[in-house]
């Protein structure tokens, strides 16, 4: 096989069957197992595929999507006050590494120009295993994940100016770039302000348009339209794939279709990110590796003790880690990144690196990605478990963890979410009509639009940590399907739904929910009222209520055991109705009951 179609296919397939379990089963991880597989099946290895190039262009796609993603995470407000760890930490940690490297590339020899290419290329780390890896161990949040993410944010900022520079600093044949660096810069502006405006212009009214089709799979394309036109138009101005859907994603971060986009985005990440981690393993050179081990491994030893160091120092200092956290946030961002595969190349093609000198670099960046997976669970294994510590700042921001799901948004809904907040009690709303999510969005109400019946949407609401599902969706089959899903899913959760009939609340019952009959309690008011407009003093005419509904609800749980067999349906609602009438005949002191009651009343008092 040299790279057709299918061939790829298969061998993302048997990588994700095969390979990546295993090494999840050994507690390596799944990042591991794909760089694993790929320097096993790539052109270094048994050469299945004998080209990694287009596999690792295509896969790019995967990293955009997690930025994407990741962007959806961070409202605007969110990323101004995370401003000074990702400018300060990560812009220290940037020119520190590349200052250290830098310098040991031109005591090797290197020019000074080729030092500071090696020296930058090499400071900058790989997003997406560093995120996967956080991701995998739910470090995300911890505060050496948050750290993390800053320094990563910067690192994909500072690729841009050094791969403008590098055709100034070359040469090709004598002759300079003939694109200026001012029109560069310029065309990035550009670039990225006609996204933010545009993108807030354009994208939401886009989105309420295609959720009005009511088409699943129009809405899929749209959101995959949005992730790469966006990274399409970074791209056009010479500027990271990457920064334009985190860009794209953060727009779209406060918006109410934010859940399901993430829902749609995130299956064709993970499948294209483990694409990814694949052609970094094919573009390892196993050859060069093993043609000069020392060499290799000597250069692989300095590139991650330096940014071990870097970061480690970093962490403490400016971003206020403890010991144990800034270690594993040098253990998370000690290796190599893929700019570095791009730069280095860019970089040859300027006559700043010779074709030697690049494989090795490459071969170093390569083999350190490798090696972090085992690294940080080392360091875990090392340092322990962490202690509970306060949020910082910005993690207090539009982060409230909410443990009520209210799905649907009708006037069932509306009312659970007032009483909810008048009592300050956080929650998040899910409904799939876009003009009643448009609506009620108007008024200031926190609500997403989407599917409540689909499982990857609840997962992207943060359904793990909800405690209390609301399902209040008028619709009898979407209503039981969501039950059923809910409590698939999560057990050990409390669905309260609501059931449009008797019927339903049978069904509803049967799958372990708790019953609420949406008409049922205001027609018991309305009752009571019109007793009281009667003349029945309204003490009597509430107690009365009050008994009808412990006796409603006695027979609705009756009932429940037999509502298939129409027969008992009809013969215990007759027996319910005579049992009713002779309580309340009771009540007046008439019948069987009633001259009973009376009897008892006559009897001398002990």
């Amino acid at each position: 096989m040299h790279g057709g179609g299918l061939e790829l296919a298969l061998v993302f397939l048997l990588a994700a069957v095969i390979a990546v379990p295993v090494f999840k089963r050994v507690r390596l991880g799944g990042v591991l197992g794909y760089l694993a597989a790929g320097v096993a099946l790539g052109p270094y290895g048994f050469g299945v595929v004998g080209d990694a190039a287009p596999v690792l262009g295509a896969s790019q796609i995967g990293v955009v999507m997690l930025l994407f993603v990741i962007g959806l995470e961070l409202s605007p407000a969110r990323l101004r006050v995370m401003r000074k760890p990702v400018f300060g930490v990560g812009g220290l940690q940037v020119l520190l590494s590349a200052l250290a490297l830098g310098a040991l590339s031109l005591w090797l020899g290197a020019g000074w120009k080729a030092a500071i290419v090696i020296g930058v290329g090499l400071a900058l780390s790989s997003t997406a295993i560093g995120l996967q890896l956080l991701a995998e161990r739910k470090a995300l949040t911890s505060d050496h994940g948050r750290l993390g993410f800053a320094i990563l944010l910067f690192q994909d900022l500072a690729a841009i100016p050094l791969l403008a520079a590098i055709p100034l600093l070359g040469s090709v044949d004598g002759q300079a770039s003939s694109q200026p660096i001012g029109w560069m810069a310029l065309k990035a502006f550009l670039a990225i302000g006609a996204l933010v405006f545009g993108g807030r212009l354009l994208l939401r009214h886009l989105f309420r348009f295609i959720a009005r089709t009511r088409m699943p799979e129009v809405f899929t394309a749209s959101a995959l339209l949005v992730v790469l036109g966006s990274a399409w138009l970074m791209e056009l101005a010479g500027l990271s794939m990457g920064l334009g859907a985190f860009l794209a994603g953060v727009l779209l971060a406060d918006s109410e279709f934010r859940h399901e986009l993430e829902s749609q985005v995130q299956p064709f990440e993970g499948l294209l990110l483990g694409l990814f981690f694949m052609a970094v393993g094919m573009s390892i050179n196993l050859t060069r590796v093993l043609a000069e081990p020392r060499v290799i491994a000597v250069a692989v030893a300095v590139l991650m003790t330096v940014k071990f160091a870097v970061l480690f120092g970093v962490g403490r200092r400016p971003g206020r880690l403890d010991t144990r956290e800034a270690l594993l946030l040098a253990s998370v961002l000690a290796l190599g990144g893929e700019f570095a595969f791009v730069i280095f190349g860019e970089a040859q093609a300027a006559g700043l690196l010779d074709a030697v000198l690049r494989d090795r670099l490459v071969a170093v960046v390569g083999v350190s990605m490798a090696l972090t997976p085992p690294l940080l669970i080392a360091m875990s294994r090392l340092v322990g478990s962490a202690r509970p510590k306060p949020a910082p700042a910005y993690d207090a921001i539009d982060d409230q963890h909410p443990q009520v799901l209210i799905a649907g948004f009708g006037r069932f809904g509306q009312i659970v979410a007032r009483l909810l907040l008048a009592q300050r009690i956080p929650f998040v709303a899910i409904e799939h009509s876009p003009e009643q999510v448009e609506f009620m969005r108007r008024f200031g109400n926190l609500i997403y639009y989407g599917d409540p019946s689909r499982l990857d949407l609840l997962r992207a609401a943060g359904a793990a940590r909800v405690k209390v599902f609301v399902i209040a969706i008028d619709d009898v089959e979407a209503n039981l399907k969501a039950v059923r899903l809910i409590r698939a899913e999560y057990p050990g959760a409390t669905v309260l739904a609501r059931a449009r009939n008797r019927r339903h609340a049978w069904e509803l019952m049967d799958l372990g929910a708790e019953v609420v009959r949406e008409t049922f309690f205001s027609s018991l008011f309305m009752g009571t009222r019109v007793l009281v407009a009667l003349g029945t003093p309204e003490a009597v005419a509430k107690q009365r209520a009050e008994r009808f509904r412990e006796h409603d609800e006695a027979l609705l749980r009756t009932q429940h055991l037999v509502y298939d067999d129409e027969a008992a349906l009809v013969q215990t609602s007759q027996e319910a109705r005579k049992d009713l009438e002779q309580l309340f005949a009771a009540d007046r002191g008439e019948g069987v009951l009633g001259g009973m009651v009376e009897r008892v009343g006559k009897l001398p008092a002990d």
